[in-house]
């Protein structure tokens, strides 16, 4: 399953709306200010991309960029952001990546884990730490559960996952897929890469996981 399964494609011309809403302006400006700053000089994979609203803020401060999305709509917006023309666009999963030549030493991913099928959770995160170098830093990004409030989690399937409800632009809805995860998911899924310094930050519309990989000795 993919994230075109859960009504991503039609979509992705309208997703920024995510960040429009007025009551998160204050946790957003934090973001774009932050988060470049931990992506300096660094080679990054972003993951599920989406149309790239991420993507122009942390590839300028990156020595070098690749960024996935599932859908080829999704790479063509995200290709016409500023700030994007060093940036290498692949149409694909995390898991359908081939291993690098050179390994990441940093990667992100905003608005992707929750859309992840739980069943795919370690694989997913198998393929993503196979590409990194020892002593990367990884940042998750997503939205926190106040979001809820807004698009309630309507149903579960058989794995646990969630579905919310979406308009969409056309006046349907789409069915989408959505998991709000906790810290101890997280410290069962990492514990095999021997995560260090791990933290779960949390804004009001917003959290983070922060952690990196053990160095080689």
């Amino acid at each position: 399953m993919n994230r075109d399964d859960d009504g991503y494609a039609e979509r992705v011309a309208f997703y920024d709306t995510v960040y429009e809403q007025p009551e998160r302006a204050l946790d957003l400006a934090w973001l774009r200010r932050w988060l470049p700053q931990q992506y300096f000089g660094r080679r990054v994979l972003e993951l599920a991309c989406g149309s790239g609203y991420w993507t122009q803020y942390l590839a300028p401060a990156a020595r070098a960029y690749l960024a996935l999305d599932v859908s080829p709509g999704a790479l063509a917006l995200a290709g016409q952001r500023p700030g994007v023309g060093g940036v290498a666009f692949a149409a694909a999963e995390i898991e359908a990546l081939p291993k690098p030549a050179e390994p990441f030493d940093a990667a992100f991913a905003g608005l992707w884990f929750s859309h992840l099928p739980r069943q795919r959770r370690e694989a997913a995160l198998a393929a993503l730490h196979g590409c990194l170098a020892p002593g990367a830093t990884v940042i998750l990004l997503d939205n926190s559960e106040i979001q809820g409030g807004q698009f309630p989690v309507m149903e579960y399937d058989e794995a646990g996952n969630g579905y919310q409800r979406r308009p969409r632009h056309d006046g349907g809805e789409s069915r989408v897929l959505k998991n709000f995860p906790t810290e101890a998911e997280f410290r069962i899924l990492l514990a095999p890469y021997g995560a260090a310094e791990m933290a779960l930050l949390r804004r009001e519309h917003f959290w983070l996981l922060c952690y990196c990989l053990p160095s080689r000795h």
